[in-house]
């Protein structure tokens, strides 16, 4: 089933031409079908790059997921136009004003977390909104820093900046085969991570509420959820294109700061040379394992019953 999204955004033109299955909402609302309410707390400088890069794994689940699409109101984001933000965005006071709920919400990373979570200039709304969720919202899906933002906001466990970025592709094996998150995973698999900072993983594996699922040698804890299944974590960046670790890393030696270039990634270490996709099947799989277990198989159809 598609994922219903208005043909004006971006998102729509480039995912039809890779053929993923997106419905405009004129064609959506002619079908007797209770699609799931989705929202996506996008907190990425590039937010387009971003919606299309969440949406293609959305789209890839076989249920019918209506998408909403929010944006801090306590901090303006640069990179965004606004005319863009003003036609497909709303903020947390707009759709707590309207009483809405939702079956799964998606907080993305963000470019902040050298700062201490507390002096981040949206802090208090993000609290604001993981609060609000806990009864709003049936499960809750965190990003690279929003995970880190979440484990520390519930567990007070927090983040250590690394003595360099953590920048690359790294291959991660599964610690739990028999979770609903990891049903179908490979026994290792890849994924891209790029952060300065890490989540003290020995906090994660201490924390009674947590289980912890895949992890890496090299670049630590990638995926864990509560034991309830309504909080899951993933500290990477499954949803990376191909080309996204080379048009950071070309971005940040632009701005002359003294960085390596991403591990495990380049081609025969050729600057330029980006790799093949070797991540996305699981990321894939991973955000249709939430849709399916961790939202649609458990939410009420009456979303005004989430407690």
């Amino acid at each position: 089933m598609p994922v219903k999204i208005s043909k004006s955004l971006p998102a729509y033109s480039s995912l039809e031409r890779e053929n993923v299955f997106v419905m405009p909402t004129e064609r959506a609302e002619l079908q007797d079908i209770r699609p799931l309410e989705i929202a996506i707390l996008n907190l990425m400088p590039n937010k387009i790059d971003t919606e299309t890069q969440l949406l293609r794994l959305i789209a890839n689940s076989p249920l019918q997921s209506n998408i909403c699409l929010l944006r801090t109101e306590s901090y303006d984001p640069k990179n965004t136009p606004a005319e863009h933000l003003d036609a497909f965005y709303h903020t947390f006071d707009e759709i707590k004003k309207a009483g809405a709920k939702f079956d799964g919400l998606i907080i993305t990373g963000a470019p902040v977390e050298m700062l201490d979570f507390k002096k981040v200039a949206y802090w208090n709304e993000l609290t604001a909104v993981m609060e609000w969720a806990k009864h709003n919202v049936y499960s809750t899906l965190y990003i690279c820093w929003a995970a880190q933002a979440g484990v520390f906001y519930r567990y007070g466990i927090d983040k250590k900046i690394l003595p360099r970025k953590l920048s690359g592709i790294f291959s991660h094996r599964v610690l739990d085969k028999t979770n609903p998150l990891t049903r179908g995973f490979d026994d290792n698999f890849n994924a891209p991570h790029s952060r300065y900072t890490e989540t003290d993983s020995t906090g994660l594996h201490n924390c009674a509420d947590l289980k912890v699922l895949a992890e890496s040698e090299e670049a630590g804890a990638y995926l864990c959820c509560s034991r309830d299944l309504r909080h899951v974590y993933v500290f990477g960046h499954g949803e990376y294109d191909a080309d996204t670790l080379h048009n950071e890393y070309m971005r940040d030696i632009g701005r002359g700061m003294d960085i390596a270039p991403p591990q495990h990634y380049y081609v025969n270490g050729e600057i330029g040379a980006v790799p093949p996709l070797t991540w996305r099947a699981h990321q894939s799989l991973l955000v249709g394992n939430w849709l399916n277990y961790c939202v649609y198989q458990v939410t009420p159809y009456d979303l005004a019953k989430i407690n």
